[in-house]
């Protein structure tokens, strides 16, 4: 008897103790109640009456400075029409494009500006005479398209004469397409560090048809404290919001790099490389339709913070 009586001595007090509890969540839950009939919270107002902060549960985890180039089957959901903008879509329509199907031009929005980098962007260049018989084969196997090309060097030979280098050239996978279909809805600029001499006569092998608006060449480019041969694309424009570069090389666009899409270097050695049709052409039919593209390139590749990493301030 006495046992049972310090028994119930003992547990009487949690016994309250946990109807007190019951009662206090009942009361919370009465009073959320009362709230949902006067007008209904928002779902950061209930999380506060339960101890949550809105920051630690809805806030996403800051992203790490990162920088990687676009992989192959990155942006294939864009698919061959891309989605409008999220907000304020232009007013759109549709053009024709080669092989079939149309392509989204905004109609409300002038022209997108492309800029092209030359080597290991849009083509891989070597020096003939250095260039192992064993790549060409495999590359012509593998239907890489390649042509040999003679250009001025800037050195000279003997009396003054201008040197001629012999350079064979490898074209990227679907280059011919992508600049044709590009040509559609965009102004093409082509921008290289390379030296005229060299890259004049390559891209008039490659753009025939004069699809690009302008190209610029290593005179071009300026230097900086932190990297020579810098592409600044203000010399094309005061107002960049639908002018993009796309260039395998970041530091190319270290002075707008909110501006900038790097893309995988191309190599010989990459005869089923996908990029220009698979990966770069669909983001730059979504950016077409943007009225300013920097917002969505800078979510994309974080390219600002990228820079502030290898401890060069963002522009």
């Amino acid at each position: 008897m006495m046992a049972e009586l310090a028994a119930s001595e003992v547990y009487a007090p949690r016994t309250i103790q946990l109807w007190r509890a019951l009662l206090n969540w009942l009361a919370f839950f009465f009073q959320i109640f009362a709230q949902v009939l006067r007008g209904t919270p928002s779902f950061t107002q209930v999380l506060s009456y339960v101890g949550l902060h809105h920051g630690s549960l809805l806030s996403p985890p800051h992203a790490p400075p990162h920088f990687k180039p676009l992989p192959v089957v990155e942006l294939s959901e864009f698919g061959e029409d891309p989605p409008s903008p999220p907000t304020h879509p232009p007013l759109a329509s549709s053009v024709p494009i080669a092989g079939g199907g149309r392509a989204l031009v905004a109609s409300s929005l002038e022209k997108l500006t492309v800029v092209l980098d030359l080597d290991e962007t849009l083509v891989c260049a070597y020096e003939t005479s250095s260039l192992p018989a064993v790549i060409r084969a495999r590359a012509t196997e593998a239907g890489l398209k390649w042509f040999e090309l003679e250009c001025v060097s800037s050195d000279k030979e003997f009396e003054g004469k201008p040197k001629i280098n012999y350079v064979t050239v490898f074209e990227r996978p679907g280059l011919k397409d992508f600049l044709e279909q590009l040509s559609e809805f965009a102004d093409l600029v082509l921008f290289t560090a390379g030296l005229e001499g060299y890259a004049r006569p390559l891209v008039d092998r490659i753009d025939a048809e004069n699809r690009f608006s302008h190209r610029l060449y290593r005179p071009s480019t300026i230097s900086t404290e932190y990297r020579e041969h810098v592409k600044d694309l203000s010399c094309l424009s005061k107002d960049l919001c639908r002018t993009v570069i796309v260039d395998n090389n970041p530091f190319s666009f270290l002075l707008q790099p909110m501006n900038g899409i790097p893309c995988v270097p191309f190599s010989a050695g990459q005869p089923h490389d996908e990029q220009l049709l698979e990966v770069i052409l669909p983001l730059l039919k979504h950016l077409s339709l943007q009225k300013d593209v920097r917002p969505f390139l800078y979510e994309r590749f974080h390219m600002p913070e990228w820079f502030q990493k290898h401890s060069i301030p963002a522009s």
